[in-house]
């Protein structure tokens, strides 16, 4: 099991509760790994600022996504300029042209859930 922090990228992030990015973040934290956030409004869940802009990260392991097909084409040059190691699509995030971007980068594009992903150890 590989248990080194993975800087994770959460796109899509959200402070309401009832969201699954906002259990993934809550989780990705408790686990020790170190995380930003994009969402659609400014908030602070726990430790984490979830701002509205692209901003620059450096470090990112992962992106991990909570954005649908069709919103996700504003991030596509952004995501690629992190040069995360993988892209995780998450249920309902389903995406073959980034996927097939991606791939073309050198960036995994993987189809999990991020929640199963941490809960089993696997992430």
């Amino acid at each position: 099991m590989d248990t080194a922090k993975k800087k994770t990228l959460i796109l899509g992030a959200s402070d309401d509760p009832s969201r699954y990015s906002y259990l993934a973040l809550n989780q990705l934290r408790a686990k020790g790994h170190p995380v930003e956030a994009i969402g659609k409004k400014k908030a602070r869940v726990k430790d984490v600022a979830i701002e509205t802009e692209k901003k620059y990260f450096d470090n990112i392991d992962t992106v991990t996504l909570y954005l649908n097909r069709h919103n996700q084409e504003a991030y596509y040059d952004y995501i690629l300029s992190l040069h995360p190691r993988r892209i995780i699509f998450n249920p309902g995030a389903e995406n073959p042209e980034l996927e097939k971007l991606a791939g073309q980068n050198g960036i995994s594009p993987v189809h999990a859930c991020t929640l199963v992903l941490l809960s089993t150890g696997q992430y």
